[in-house]
């Protein structure tokens, strides 16, 4: 059993900058990767990113390309995501989540996920 906690949401004006954390517990030592999706209102869940535990690959959205960023701290309890220039079509409820298995890019490839964390980007 895995559990993730989320932090950092909020809100913010366009083109400002937001870092999200995720903390996990437990089995850690079984998850391979640990990724973020967000869900707008009314939308599907959708990929942001994600890491590879211990070799750091990392994989990203076309969408959020180029703005965000996902790292692991070094006892790799710890995901990131910094999230820059950031845009109003950003705003979405973000979600931390791991995985003991293969698989990046659908919300399925995932076997724990956290409560999430609101961002909200407006002027």
């Amino acid at each position: 059993q895995v559990q993730l906690v989320e932090s950092g949401g909020g809100s913010v004006q366009p083109g400002g900058s937001l870092r999200l954390s995720c903390a996990a517990s437990g089995r850690t030592f079984s998850i391979y990767k640990m990724g973020w999706f967000r869900q707008a209102s009314g939308k599907e869940r959708e990929f942001v990113a994600a890491i590879h535990r211990t070799y750091g690959s990392t994989y990203y959205a076309d969408s959020v390309k180029g703005r965000f960023t996902i790292s692991r701290d070094d006892a790799q309890n710890t995901v990131y995501l910094q999230m820059n220039s950031l845009k109003p079509e950003d705003t979405a409820h973000y979600y931390c989540a791991a995985t003991d298995s293969g698989g990046y890019y659908r919300p399925v490839d995932y076997n724990y996920w956290g409560q999430g964390t609101q961002v909200t980007v407006s002027s």
